[in-house]
């Protein structure tokens, strides 16, 4: 990678990847610059009343020392501990990741990094909203997700009409009260989207081209370490949760790393796919009207200022839907081309595999001293890289990475 000396490395992002990443390069003594607005994500584009879909023993941001997870942040403010029938509430994970950051990035700089490009020297050149220009030796993008919200080409053409949104616009979804809101999409956000539109006075409608809904099995006991052994043999417990495919994706995002990229594509879009939480199954079922196996081929405005979706179903058959927004709960997908503060020049030369970089070993794009981590990293190193569990695995790889260059 590239190594100008006396210049930090710039770290992108305040989000649990970005803030895991700085706790680490600190504990190497690496000079390092970090921006953005901490927890943004989290607080600007996930709705209130929703809980984390992954366990409460895998809901932490990754320090080099113990005694950072949010087991030890509710223990910090007198509480108990928890347990995996516990959920971990939003606002509870943002307020655990404000006291990460106080800890352990104090330095934040709420910034916004306008430009990243290539420097004069070896390194890069940042410009900052505040005028700002710097040196940086490398480039850590920690972004989050929003960027790389996807919304279907058969929706698209109706956002800027503001009669199609994604999921992670909406903070506060009591707007809709008394709305007909039809949800596009058969997984977690999706579904707990549709949840909390009903639990606002809303009438959501879900529409899944899955069969069915799958909602994930509750945990048998408070502590994995509570199943009987030949229950933790048969499915063990993970970051990921429980089976051996979850523990191989756990423990191995290096070696899947090596995979043929058709087969990375297909198990990232298949392991942990569509499903729902446990606990959002009695929220769902019997509240909100589903229509499963159908598509939607077209989507048009109609007189009364709504949305008529036509729907094909599996048979063929086609039946229509009135609504009054649409929310596609319809995922995100990775694309280098659409993070604009990279300049076209970077975004070039970055190889790039259906639009996710390619990356190294050590997080390292094919420009030396672009690092990527977070989602924009799962397409190489697979299903942990989508949840805030991953976050270990990416900040020591890429602090070991600087380090030695240092």
């Amino acid at each position: 990678m590239n190594s100008e000396k006396g210049a930090p490395i710039t770290v992108i992002g305040a989000g649990p990847y970005g803030l895991a990443v700085a706790a680490h390069l600190k504990a190497q003594g690496i000079p390092f610059r970090i921006f953005g607005e901490p927890m943004e994500g989290w607080l600007s584009h996930m709705p209130k009343g929703m809980y984390l879909k992954s366990s409460p023993f895998s809901s932490f941001i990754s320090a080099p020392i113990p005694g950072w997870r949010l087991a030890d942040y509710r223990v910090s403010e007198g509480r108990a501990s928890g347990d995996e029938r516990d959920p971990v509430h939003i606002s509870e994970f943002v307020r655990y990741g404000l006291w990460f950051q106080q800890h352990w990035a104090p330095e934040l700089e709420q910034v916004t990094v306008r430009r990243v490009e290539t420097g004069r020297g070896r390194g890069f050149w940042i410009t900052l909203d505040s005028g700002e220009g710097f040196e940086s030796r490398a480039v850590v993008l920690g972004v989050g997700i929003v960027r790389f919200a996807n919304v279907p080409p058969v929706l698209a053409h109706m956002v800027d009409d503001g009669l199609v949104s994604h999921t992670a616009e909406h903070v506060d979804l009591s707007g809709f009260a008394g709305q007909r809101v039809a949800v596009v999409g058969a997984g977690q956000s999706a579904l707990e989207s549709a949840a909390l539109l009903h639990e606002s006075g809303a009438q959501p409608t879900v529409l899944a081209r899955a069969g069915s809904l799958v909602f994930g099995p509750p945990p048998q006991t408070e502590r994995p370490v509570e199943r009987s052994v030949r229950v933790r043999l048969m499915y063990p417990n993970s970051l990921l949760g429980d089976g051996w495919p979850l523990v191989a994706c756990s423990s191995g995002p290096a070696v899947y790393r090596h995979l043929p990229d058709r087969v990375r594509a297909r198990l990232l879009r298949t392991i942990l796919g569509p499903y729902g939480a446990w606990w959002l199954r009695d929220r769902v079922e019997g509240r909100v009207p589903v229509r499963c196996g159908v598509r939607i081929g077209s989507a048009k405005p109609d007189l009364a200022g709504g949305v008529l979706l036509e729907l094909e179903g599996p048979d063929g058959d086609r039946q229509t839907l009135e609504a009054d927004h649409v929310i596609a709960g319809t995922g995100y997908r990775v694309d280098v081309d659409r993070l604009e503060l990279l300049s076209a020049e970077l975004r070039r030369e970055v190889v790039k595999n259906a639009g996710a970089p390619r990356l190294s070993a050590d997080f390292e794009s094919s420009v030396p001293g672009l690092f990527f981590t977070g989602l924009a990293a799962a397409p190489t190193f697979g299903p942990l890289l989508r949840f805030v569990s991953g976050s270990g695995f990416a900040a020591r790889r890429i602090s070991r990475a600087d380090a030695v260059a240092w």
